[in-house]
């Protein structure tokens, strides 16, 4: 894992990491899901694939979620406490509620993770992928839905967004290191 960007908030770690989320150091990570969270393609299906069966089982139980809310299942094979599921809006040009739904779901994630006593997570720039949001709005979305929750009492003291692609990360970058963070 390369860190790309690191910033404290309210006395908490928020990262930019390049490198994949089945490989990272934290208690738990996020899934973007789809509302039946059937994790077939895309980062949903990597984890799915290297946790085993019992992610996807789980998570038939836990189906449907809405768009814009979260669940957890357990971690299957992967050296994470859970798995938390979030469901971001597939992109239809921005006229319908996205913005909104993608700040729920990144909200929705953390809160489950809060819930549940975990120190540390990743997740990935949820939407950006098969969903097809653009990603430097998507990007202003989450992170300001993470800014806003690290300036709240929480267990997490780590949150991290984790990106595999390059040049998607690097683009990541490039805005966090012009935006403007008060703790």
């Amino acid at each position: 894992m390369l860190i790309l960007f690191e910033k404290e908030i309210n006395g908490k770690l928020f990262k930019l990491v390049l490198g994949s989320i089945i490989e990272e150091d934290v208690d738990s990570i996020v899934n973007p899901a789809n509302e039946q969270l059937l994790h077939g393609g895309g980062v949903a299906g990597l984890i799915s694939r290297a946790g085993g069966e019992n992610i996807q089982k789980e998570s038939r139980e836990k189906a449907p979620v809405k768009t814009g809310a979260a669940t957890f299942t357990g971690a299957g094979k992967l050296p994470y406490k859970y798995i938390i599921h979030t469901v971001g809006p597939v992109y239809r040009g921005g006229e319908n509620n996205e913005a909104e739904l993608l700040g729920s779901a990144i909200k929705s994630a953390l809160v489950i993770a809060d819930d549940l006593g975990v120190n540390s997570i990743s997740m990935p720039s949820v939407s950006t992928g098969i969903f097809g949001y653009p990603l430097e709005p998507a990007i202003k979305t989450i992170t300001a839905a993470i800014y806003e929750f690290m300036k709240k009492s929480s267990s997490l003291d780590e949150i991290r967004l984790c990106e595999f692609d390059k040049i998607k990360a690097n683009e990541i970058k490039k805005y966090l290191n012009f935006q403007v963070f008060e703790n």
